[in-house]
């Protein structure tokens, strides 16, 4: 089954078409968000996770941020900490992010935060250029699966704020990384 990827009208609409193929596992979601020859480039501040550093073309990003991803994990919900104005064409857009979301085998619940910095093209409106940095990463035991999710389900999704994710966050020692980074983004 092949979709004709659709004409966006906003870098909001792209941004959410790209946690529509990610997070649901919708991988004919990506051609409505990258551009056929666009280039994903991996940061890794943490060996908690493990990524390729570079893909190129929307089938390897396809196959790196969906397939093999959802392979891996379920229960993903990422969230960005920013949102752009409405029916905004920009040529590049920064935010910061959050993911939370379970090991297939086992049940651990991993939970991130890293900045995401996108560049675009102008026709079609696509991703031509995703980084993703991963700030942090930890793994929590399949016991805080309930706390942990009942955190992030009671968020705005996909947009959010750092203000309310860190109001909202659990008691977790293990979260501490995470509520760190998303108090002082820049290192301060």
């Amino acid at each position: 089954m092949t979709h004709a990827p659709q004409p966006h009208s906003s870098t909001e609409s792209v941004l959410r078409d790209y946690f529509h193929a990610k997070d649901e596992n919708r991988p004919l979601y990506m051609a409505r968000a990258f551009a056929p020859d666009a280039v994903l480039k991996m940061a890794l501040r943490t060996q908690a996770i493990a990524f390729p550093p570079e893909s190129h073309g929307l089938a390897a990003i396809t196959d790196t941020l969906v397939r093999k991803f959802g392979q891996t994990y379920d229960n993903v919900f990422t969230f960005y900490l920013s949102r752009p104005e409405a029916g905004q064409r920009l040529s590049e857009y920064r935010c910061d992010w959050l993911v939370g979301m379970t090991e297939k085998a086992g049940g651990a619940v991993r939970v991130g935060c890293g900045r995401y910095d996108w560049n675009f093209q102008a026709e079609p409106y696509r991703a031509e250029r995703l980084t993703i940095t991963i700030e942090t990463m930890v793994t929590l035991p399949p016991d805080d699966a309930g706390a942990v999710f009942g955190w992030l389900t009671a968020l705005d999704y996909p947009w959010t704020d750092a203000r309310r994710v860190v109001a909202g966050a659990p008691p977790l020692e293990a979260l501490a990384p995470v509520v760190h980074y998303l108090l002082h983004p820049n290192g301060q």
